[in-house]
């Protein structure tokens, strides 16, 4: 009779300790932006969310005379 070998789960520390290294291994693989290219993209970042929120306010605007004044004043009797 063949004994089977059976395959143990690490214990839970060794676990936690093997995810670590495995973090460190792949955070030394990170190539991280330096100061003008941080700055950069913050820049283009910032200008973005303000042409959205501009875009986004302009719907608003538009649905809101559309649908708040527009509408009731088809129902209403002049």
């Amino acid at each position: 009779m063949a004994m089977e070998v059976a395959n143990r789960e690490p214990s839970f520390p060794a676990r936690v300790v093997n995810f670590y290294q495995e973090v460190v291994a792949e955070m030394r693989k990170v190539t991280w932006p330096d100061r003008p290219q941080l700055k950069d993209t913050t820049i283009k970042i910032i200008i973005f969310v303000l042409f959205l929120g501009a875009v986004i306010a302009a719907i608003d605007l538009i649905l809101q005379l559309i649908l708040v004044q527009g509408v009731p004043s088809l129902f209403s009797r002049r």
